[in-house]
Order: structure tokens, then C-alpha cells, then sequence
């Protein structure tokens, strides 16, 4: 509002000096057509944050109608519209306006001067009162909005990161849930179905000591499996630093077919070749013998065996489940072969699992070793 009224101020008193000069019919017309001309373009100004090109064009317009005054002056309305352009619109567009729009305006005196309406010395006026008002606005203006625009940048590009961290934050999370679902799933699948076996063959048997060996044996798999659901469950204090952030460690090959043998399944263990595996695919690798194995006991009841193969070669591990007691196959896998295809995925390696010839379910896995790469 202020600056509308200053340049009003300023640029009416002139408007109303025509030049006597002029012939009558465009003295008459223009001394009823500036000073509307140039209320108009002070109204335009209301304009001149949403649309600074309006006010802009109507300056430039005011200004060549200020050549028909006795003395043109430049009118401040140049000044601010330059100015206007340079902050809302970009440094760009108020150079090239302010070029276009100069150069129009001596296009027109030059043509008026030509034509003997005004003097030369008018026109130069008008031209150089205009470069001098519009180099001041643009200038100011380009350096306000150039700053304007870069705090701008800054606060949309932490706008962006915090978005981004959100996300990142919510993607850990995620992939954190996955993986303790994944260990807990593993830990208490393996353990109960043991526990479960034990159990019912303590019941089963009429000897004291065999039931007595079931029943220790059952006891230490629920302790093993306590012992490692605390260290898993350990690693969600936010209060103890020291506590370990890689995978646990899964029992052995070894360690999962002596726990079932003992709970009474026929497990048999072939090892091929030797390999200091980094932990991620020892990890992974021992959890698909226990996934499997216990699969096995749990969904094959009339089994006759269970073999577990493992094959060591240069680059790469093979893990070989199978077993005689397959059943018909579901549409979509459960919890723990879900986990295994997301654990082997996560070492780069390929995993099939499912019914075979002759009865059999064979649950297969290859992960490479050599220049592995883990994913976050």
C-alpha cells in the first residue's frame, strides 16, 4: 500500500505537465489518458508478488506515455516493478524483461522523435531516466531474491532430508523387525519342535531311563533356546552400548542334527570339501540345515530319513536338505521359508525348496563366498 502511494505521489504531479508543444488533439488525449494511466499502473502494484510481470508492463507503459510531458523524468514506478520482477520471478526473466522493455521504449521515442511529435532531447531523457531507474531496481532486486531463493532452497532441501531420514529411519526399522522375526522364528521353531518330540517320547516309553534321557534332553534344548532368545532380545536395550549388533550365532550343522537325532529322527550329516565362510553365509548356511531339519520333523511324520548335505567348493557353498516324508506342497510357504529366501537373498544367493521324485522334499540353497558383498 505505502509504495503504491509514494509512486502515485510521485508520478501524478508530472503527469499532469503536458507538453505544450503538442498538437491539440493529442494534448487533449493525453492529458486525460496519463494521469488514468498512471493510477492504473500504481493499482497493479497490489499485484506485484503473484503476478510482478503485470505491474511491469504497466510501468514501461506509463513511461512512454511520459513523453508527452514538458520535462520526462523517469517515474519510480520503473524502479519498483524492476525491482518486483528480479525477487519474484527470477534473475533471468528481470534481465531479459528489462532489455526488452527498454529497448521498446527507445524503439518508440526514436520513432516519435522521427516523426517530429517530441525533441531529441526528450527522448534521451525518458531512455536514460528509465536505464538508470531499472538498473538500480533489477540490481537490488536480483540480490534480494537471489538470496531469497537460495534460503528457500536450503529450507525445501532440509525439508527433503528430513523426509528422507524419516524414510530411512522406517526402511531400518523395518529390515531390523524382519530380522529379529527371522531369529526368533528360527530359535523357537527349531527348539519346541525338539522339545515337542521329547516330550511326547518321555510319555511314550515305559522305560524310566530312557524317558529320564528324553526329559534332560528336552530341558537343555528349552535352556539353549532361553540362552539365545536373551542374547536376541538383548539387542533391543537402548541402555548397554556393548552389546553385539551383528547376527547371532546359529548352532551348527552339527550341533542341529545331534539335537534331533537325540529327540529320535534318523538324521544323517554329509559334509564335502573345507571353508572358513565369512559369518553372514555361516550364518545363513546353518540356519537352513536347522529350517530344514525341522521342517522335516514337523510337517513329515512318516519320514524314514532325513539327510543333510553340505558341499564346499571354491567361491561357493551348497546346503542340501532332504527328506522322504514330503507332503503335498502349500500355495504360499510359511513363516520360515520365507525367512530362509530373505536370509539367502541377503547374501546374494539362490534357494528352491519343494517336492521331489520318489516322495521326497528337497530343500536346496547355493551362496557364493568369494567376494561377497552384503546388502544393508
Amino acid at each position: 500500500m505505502l509504495i503504491a502511494l509514494v509512486c502515485l505521489f510521485l508520478s501524478l504531479t508530472p503527469a499532469m505537465r503536458i507538453n505544450p508543444d503538442l498538437p491539440a488533439p493529442i494534448s487533449v488525449v493525453m492529458s486525460v489518458l496519463l494521469p488514468l494511466a498512471v493510477v492504473g499502473a500504481c493499482v497493479t502494484l497490489f499485484w506485484r508478488r503473484r503476478a510482478p510481470l503485470v505491474p511491469f508492463l504497466a510501468s514501461f507503459t506509463v513511461e512512454a506515455a511520459f513523453l508527452f510531458i514538458d520535462m520526462p523524468v523517469g517515474t519510480p514506478l520503473v524502479l519498483a516493478t524492476c525491482y518486483a520482477l528480479a525477487v519474484y520471478r527470477s534473475t533471468a526473466f528481470a534481465w531479459k524483461g528489462f532489455a526488452i522493455a527498454l529497448a521498446s521504449l527507445a524503439a518508440f521515442a526514436g520513432l516519435l522523435t522521427l516523426a517530429g511529435v517530441i525533441s531529441l532531447q526528450i527522448a534521451a531523457n525518458s531512455v536514460v531516466s528509465s536505464l538508470v531507474l531499472g538498473l538500480i531496481g533489477t540490481l537490488i532486486g536480483v540480490n534480494v531474491g537471489g538470496r531469497k531463493r537460495y534460503l528457500a532452497a536450503v529450507i525445501d532441501r532440509s525439508r527433503q532430508l528430513l523426509i528422507e531420514r524419516d524414510q530411512q529411519a522406517q526402511l531400518a526399522a523395518a529390515a531390523e523387525r524382519a530380522r529379529i522375526a527371522r531369529e526368533m522364528h528360527d530359535i523357537v521353531s527349531h527348539s519346541l519342535t525338539v522339545i515337542v518330540a521329547l516330550s511326547e517320547g518321555a510319555a511314550a516309553t515305559s522305560d524310566p531311563t530312557q524317558a529320564r534321557a528324553a526329559s534332560t534332553a528336552s530341558a537343555e534344548t528349552a535352556r539353549s533356546a532361553l540362552t539365545e532368545m536373551r542374547s536376541m532380545l538383548g539387542v533391543l536395550r537402548a541402555d548397554d552400548d556393548s552389546l553385539p549388533l551383528t547376527p547371532l550365532e546359529a548352532p551348527s550343522p552339527h550341533d542341529t542334527v545331534a539335537t534331533a537325532q537325540r529327540a529320535g529322527y534318523p538324521v544323517s550329516l554329509t559334509v564335502t570339501g573345507t571353508a572358513d565362510l565369512p559369518l553372514a553365509v555361516a550364518h545363513a548356511a546353518s540356519r537352513i540345515v536347522q529350517e530344514g531339519v525341522t521342517n522335516a520333523m514337523r510337517h513329515a511324520p512318516a519320514l524314514t530319513s532325513i539327510v543333510v548335505r553340505l558341499v564346499y567348493e571354491t567361491g561357493c557353498v551348497t546346503v542340501d536338505v532332504t527328506n522322504d516324508g514330503a507332503a503335498v506342497a502349500t500355495e504360499s510357504p510359511g513363516f520360515g521359508l520365507r525367512g530362509l529366501s530373505e536370509r539367502v537373498a541377503h547374501v546374494n544367493g539362490i534357494i528352491t525348496y519343494g517336492p521331489s521324485e520318489g516322495g521326497r522334499w528337497v530343500l536346496h540353497a547355493e551362496i557364493p563366498t568369494d567376494e561377497m558383498v552384503e546388502r544393508p
